[in-house]
C-alpha cells in the first residue's frame, strides 16, 4: 500500500498493478485512488474497465496497442477475471515489453502465484496484497474515523462493536455510518447505542449458536436458529455455516493439541490470527470424536434434504437438539 501512495505522490508509475486479496473494501479504495491517478475523472476514451471471467486477451492487446486520444496514458482496469489463476498466458507474454502509453491495474479476489501472469506481474509491475487486518489495525482505523467524527468510544463499547461487525472493513464502514447518524447529538458511542443500531453478522450468531449447543443450552441455541430463519436466512445456508464452524473447530482443536502457534492455526482454518484463542475457548468444550459426528451429520443432512428424505428446516433443528442434549 505505502508503494502506490509513494506512486502517486511522486507521479512515477509502474506500467502493471496488481491489488489482491480477501480484504475488498481496501482493495476498492486502492483500485480508485489508481483509476483517478492515472486518468482524468470522466475519460471513458483512454480509461476502460474490464470484469468477470469473459475476457478476451486478445481484445485487451489491441487496445493496449492503440494510442491513447489527446491524454498521457491508456489505463487498462481488470477485475475477477480468474487470469492469475489460468487463460492470462498471452497477457503474461505481452506485459513482458507492453506499448508505452499503455497502464494496467488487476484487480482479483485469488490468485494463483505459480501462474504465468502472476508471475511476468511480479517481474515488471507491483503486487500488492490486501488480506483481513489484524485486531489492532481494524482498532486504529475504527479509532480514527471515530475521532473525525469529534466522538469517543470505550474500549468494551469498541470490543462490542467488532464481535458484531467482525473484520470485514467494508461491512465495518456501512455499521459505522449507522452508528454516527443514530449518535449524531452524542459525544460518545456507547455499548447501548451498539446494540440497538449495529447488526451480528451471521457468521457471528452461527458462533453463538454453536457455543449454546456446546454449553447445552438448547432453548437459547433453537432461538438463535429462529431468529436467523426471522431474518430470511435459508436453513440449508445456516447447515452450512453450522458445519463449517464445526469444521474450523475441528481443526483448530487438532492443531492446537500439536502445539502450533495461533498464526499458524489461523493460516490453516482460514480465520483472523485474533480470534483463536475465542475458536480453542469453544473447541475445548467439545470432544474431538463429536466435532468428527457433527461435521458428518451436517453432510449426511445437506444430502437427505437435497433427496428429498427430509425438510430442511426440520433437518438443521434436528441437528441442533441433537447435539445440545448430549453429554
Amino acid at each position: 500500500m505505502q508503494h502506490i501512495n509513494e506512486d502517486i505522490k511522486s507521479g512515477q508509475f509502474s506500467q502493471v498493478y496488481l491489488l489482491y486479496g480477501e480484504e475488498a473494501y481496501l482493495r476498492k479504495q486502492y483500485k480508485d485512488k489508481l483509476k483517478a491517478a492515472l486518468s482524468t475523472e470522466g475519460d471513458t476514451m483512454n480509461c476502460h474497465y474490464y470484469e468477470g471471467k469473459d475476457i478476451s486477451a486478445g481484445e485487451i492487446i489491441d487496445l493496449a496497442e492503440t494510442l491513447p486520444f489527446l491524454a498521457q496514458r491508456r489505463v487498462i482496469i481488470l477485475e475477477n477475471t480468474g487470469l492469475l489463476q489460468h487463460g492470462g498466458e498471452a497477457l503474461a507474454e505481452y506485459l513482458a515489453s507492453p506499448a508505452p502509453a499503455a497502464f494496467f491495474v488487476f484487480v482479483e479476489t485469488q490468485i494463483d502465484k505459480r501462474s504465468k501472469l502472476y508471475k511476468a506481474i511480479q517481474k515488471t509491475g507491483v503486487v500488492v496484497e490486501f488480506s483481513v487486518q489484524d485486531e489492532a489495525i481494524l482498532k486504529k482505523w475504527i479509532l480514527g474515523m471515530i475521532k473525525r467524527e469529534n466522538k469517543n468510544i470505550s474500549g468494551n463499547a469498541l470490543n462490542l462493536f467488532l464481535s458484531k461487525t467482525g473484520t470485514d472493513m467494508e461491512n465495518i464502514s456501512k455499521e459505522l455510518e449507522k452508528l454516527f447518524c443514530y449518535c449524531l447529538e452524542k459525544d460518545a458511542v456507547s455499548e447501548e447505542d451498539i446494540e440497538e443500531v449495529c447488526t451480528k453478522k451471521v457468521s457471528n450468531q452461527i458462533f453463538d449458536m454453536v457455543n449454546a449447543i456446546a454449553e447445552r443450552k438448547q432453548k437459547q441455541a433453537l432461538s438463535l436458529y429462529y431468529d436467523l430463519l426471522a431474518l430470511k436466512e435459508a436453513p440449508m445456508r445456516i447447515l452450512f455455516l453450522i458445519g463449517r464452524q464445526f469444521q474450523i473447530l475441528l481443526m483448530v482443536k487438532d492443531m492446537k493439541k500439536k502445539g502450533c502457534d495461533n498464526k499458524s492455526i489461523a493460516s490453516k482454518a482460514g480465520i483472523p490470527p485474533f480470534t483463536v484463542n475465542k475458536y480453542a475457548a469453544q473447541a475445548s468444550k467439545f470432544r474431538t470424536a463429536d466435532l468428527r459426528r457433527a461435521l458428518e451429520e451436517c453432510v449426511q443432512a445437506d444430502e437427505a434434504v437435497k433427496t428429498g428424505r427430509m425438510n430442511d428446516r426440520m433437518s438443521v433443528e434436528l441437528l441442533i437438539v441433537k447435539y445440545s442434549s448430549m453429554k
